[in-house]
């Protein structure tokens, strides 16, 4: 093949046709949509102070009670992101091409991918990450309310399992969920194919084909997340949804959080299935969880 403009060009649509039609395939089955919000920025990056209160109806008596978003100062940076892949002009006089297709179909399944690993990957070290209110997104004591509005504390973790994996139980009945998805720019698919523009093209004589994007993920509210290492089961479950569903305003009235997704990793599929999606337990007992939540089983999380 004699290397042409129209050549390039030609080479150019046919490999962003495979990245584009392998990540519009991959992205809407992606896991992450359960779990995240996609909140779309529009800046280097964003600040989620209205993550300090839970939005919540009251009776108008006297002024209005506006609530204070300057009291957290949770902030989440865009990061970049790229993938990319070098043909050899040698690959291209020759018509040596049909290896790098499937490289560009990958790239975009890579580009469809990248928010469940950033989502689970911020999920499962939420023990070691800091939430809006300054402590671990799961955590021993997180500042809380009792039922007399009271200050006091609240945990949405349990260890006692030492080495056993994480599993998940969230509210994501709502708007907002757990885990932000902050989307500055998708996945773009870019070439840097003119040799009077490109040293890489003109020095190497390779021809550059990439993505890149910018995103990040962060934590919405933790109050509507428990990560636990004890065996799963019906009891261990029982009092997960328990502590979640008692969780107060500074009111002391019920903030409404309805656990509504089991999240497990593989090697937790077939208790979490057991627990939840059998009618009937050990010795024909009906199953008091039957149902109780959806399961997400999902490889992105370890």
């Amino acid at each position: 093949m004699i290397v042409t403009a129209a050549s390039v060009t030609a080479l150019q649509i046919g490999f962003k046709k495979n990245f584009q039609d392998a990540f519009s395939a991959t992205r809407p089955e992606s896991d992450f949509t359960k779990v995240a919000t996609i909140i779309k920025s529009t800046s280097k990056s964003e600040t989620y102070g209205w993550l300090g209160k839970f939005p919540k109806m009251r009776e108008w008596v006297g002024d209005r009670v506006i609530k204070d978003m300057e009291g957290h100062g949770y902030n989440i940076v865009n990061k970049d992101f790229e993938a990319t892949v070098g043909v050899d002009r040698n690959d291209i006089e020759d018509d040596n091409l049909g290896h790098y297709a499937p490289l560009m179909q990958e790239m975009g399944v890579s580009a469809g991918q990248q928010p469940d690993d950033l989502t689970f990957g911020l999920l499962g070290s939420g023990a070691s990450e800091l939430c809006y209110d300054g402590q671990y997104f799961f955590d021993t004591d997180h500042p809380s309310f009792d039922d007399a509005g009271g200050a006091t504390v609240a945990s949405n973790i349990d260890g006692s399992g030492g080495a056993n994996p994480y599993w998940y139980v969230l509210d994501v009945s709502r708007p907002l969920k757990p885990i932000i998805f902050q989307d500055r720019k998708s996945p773009e698919f870019i070439a840097h194919t003119d040799p009077r523009t490109s040293d890489q093209v003109f020095m190497k004589k390779q021809f550059v084909y990439g993505a890149d994007a910018r995103c990040n993920v962060g934590f919405g509210f933790w109050q509507m997340a428990y990560a636990s290492n004890a065996a799963l089961n019906g009891d261990t479950l029982d009092g997960v949804i328990k502590k979640m569903r008692e969780l107060k305003d500074i009111n002391g009235r019920p903030l409404g959080i309805k656990p509504s997704l089991l999240v497990v990793g593989p090697s937790l599929r077939s208790a979490a299935n057991k627990t939840v999606k059998v009618m009937l337990g050990e010795g024909g007992a009906s199953n008091a969880n039957y149902q109780a939540l959806d399961v997400l089983d999902t490889a992105w999380v370890a």
